[in-house]
């Protein structure tokens, strides 16, 4: 005879149709999350490599990866919009701040790093040599524009470094803030959107930078560091839900041993982390020769990171609830 537990979740309770808790969150939002990481990362690049006083030593951080920030964003909130159940109503975010809100935080950090990442894009765009041959090059406002970032160079890097930083914790933050997630309700969580946001921004702009030795020495630097952080941060994170109360135990079984572990610990951390961080390793101390194989992994292991946490965190709150009853 089946239990009434498994009558009501197997008849009612999972069912989308009725009690959608599997299905709050699709595509979208992970899509968002990885997008808004990538151009935070790319941000603070940017601006790093402004605040050494290298530029000229990094020409992709200075000609390329500006000019990416602004569709990535764009990109990731077209995919936030598809997910919203009031697509109207979004301007309402605008009309009010409220500080004990993450995604009140966020559209407001969102709004100002259009502002600030469009200033060095104009700049950049201004800056390349086949701009002139277009109509908007050859227009007198963008090069306006790009004098006033020109002139407060620093200034606007120093800007770009700080709201690169609050964007990409901020990403981590908006699931952390579900408190009724055990997966997600992680204070580290801001910190690990953080670091991956800054690999996988160093791994895209490792494929640009491909024919700079120095730049791409930089940028394998840059993402060893990001990416032994992101290791600890896992491994930090989950040992805080393994030694937690039962909702958290259950939560962290998810992806130790349960229906998440082969996909979490195979793309994520062997092949998202590990592989990338010895073939870097390889190239630095070996003189190994770069390949496209360690960024693009880095881009894997980064997005699915998102997809992974975000499914396997609307699970937990469905066997907390079940716990809890």
């Amino acid at each position: 005879m089946q239990s009434a537990t498994y009558v009501e979740l197997e008849s009612t309770r999972l069912n989308p149709h009725i009690d959608p808790v599997l299905h709050v969150w699709g595509w979208e939002v992970p899509v968002y999350l990885f997008l808004g990481g990538l151009a935070a990362g790319l941000l603070i690049l940017g601006a790093v490599a402004v605040l050494s006083r290298r530029q000229a030593e990094r020409p992709a951080a200075m000609s390329w990866m500006p000019l990416l920030v602004v569709p990535l964003l764009a990109l990731g909130l077209g995919a936030l919009f598809l997910d919203l159940e009031y697509k109207v109503h979004v301007w309402r975010f605008y009309t009010t701040f409220q500080p004990t809100a993450p995604m009140s935080w966020g559209s407001w950090i969102l709004l100002v790093v259009f502002g600030t990442a469009g200033l060095s894009a104009v700049r950049a765009l201004s800056e390349q040599p086949w701009c002139e041959r277009l109509p908007l090059g050859r227009s007198r406002l963008l090069h306006l524009v790009a004098d006033v970032a020109r002139r407060h160079e620093r200034g606007l890097a120093v800007t770009n470094l700080v709201l690169g930083i609050a964007l990409g914790i901020y990403t981590g933050i908006l699931l952390s803030a579900f408190s009724a997630r055990p997966l997600w309700n992680s204070g580290l969580l801001g910190l690990l959107f953080l670091c991956s946001g800054l690999s996988s921004g160093a791994a895209l702009g490792a494929l640009f930078a491909r024919k700079s030795a120095d730049e791409n020495a930089f940028l394998v630097r840059f993402d060893l560091v990001a990416i032994a952080a992101e290791l600890g941060l896992i491994g930090l994170w989950l040992l805080g839900l393994a030694t937690g109360g039962e909702a958290a135990r259950e939560a962290a079984a998810l992806v130790l041993g349960g229906p998440y572990t082969a996909a979490f610990w195979s793309l994520v951390v062997f092949v998202g982390l590990v592989v990338p961080l010895l073939l870097e390793l390889a190239s630095l101390r070996l003189a190994w020769p770069t390949h496209l194989v360690a960024p693009v992994l880095v881009l894997v292991g980064g997005i699915a990171l998102r997809f992974i946490l975000v499914d396997a965190g609307q699970v937990s709150a469905v066997l907390s609830s079940v716990g809890a009853g």
